[in-house]
């Protein structure tokens, strides 16, 4: 009985180059970090390379348009999307808040492999950043596969100043989650919050992101 066949890193799609622009060569330098070193470390799970770019990579990269300021990505894990972001858009300021110390260190490990001077790495908890006036406010905060909006919302909401944006990454069920989030919403003050479909005009499968203001 021979072995399964390991599976294959997914072939870059088209959509990519558009994307990353210039920056392209970076992700996919990213790409193959991930790829080589991901399973092992516990970023991605073991059957995620024939899809990497299309639902990690280029998901997370879809966000970059909306960005401005400094944003923090909490949950940031194996850079998805903070990572991602901060090689998409040089200009802006990403903190990247993860809790578990073998995730800082390989964040931090990349950052420092492809030179990327708009990053910071920062072991912590969302919610042990709250009232901290070195890192904070921020302009916005994102995260993606972190929890469900009515908890990912007092971990988030706090953490930006007044006039700033949540935008989060969600599944097919965002409206569903936003109507079930509604007394947090009103907690947090959150004002305009929207589900923006996005990756369609690349030929990708539909990405949502719930965006909110919050509100002073």
């Amino acid at each position: 009985m021979t072995d399964a066949t390991p599976p294959v890193l997914e072939s870059e799609p088209s959509a990519a180059a558009a994307l990353f622009g210039d920056r392209i060569e970076l992700a996919r330098s990213f790409t193959a970090s991930l790829a080589e070193q991901g399973e092992t470390l516990g970023l991605i799970g073991p059957r995620e390379l024939p899809q990497l770019w299309s639902r990690h990579i280029l998901n997370s990269a879809l966000l970059a348009p909306l960005l401005r300021g400094r944003v923090g990505d909490v949950g940031s894990g194996a850079g998805l999307p903070g990572l991602v972001l901060a090689i998409a858009r040089p200009d802006v300021e990403l903190t990247l808040i993860e809790p578990m110390e073998r995730r800082t260190d390989w964040l931090q490990s990349e950052v420092d492999r492809m030179a990327l001077p708009n990053v910071r790495v920062l072991r912590a908890r969302a919610e042990d950043l709250h009232g901290n006036g070195q890192l904070l406010p921020l302009d916005q905060v994102t995260a993606r596969a972190v929890s469900a909006l009515r908890t990912l919302i007092p971990l988030t909401a706090p953490l930006v100043r007044s006039a700033g944006e949540l935008i989060l990454l969600k599944g097919g069920r965002a409206q569903d989650e936003i109507a079930a989030a509604q007394k947090v919403i009103r907690k947090h003050r959150l004002q305009d919050v929207e589900v923006l479909e996005l990756g369609g005009e690349h030929g990708l499968e539909t990405t949502r992101v719930v965006r909110a203001v919050v509100d002073p």
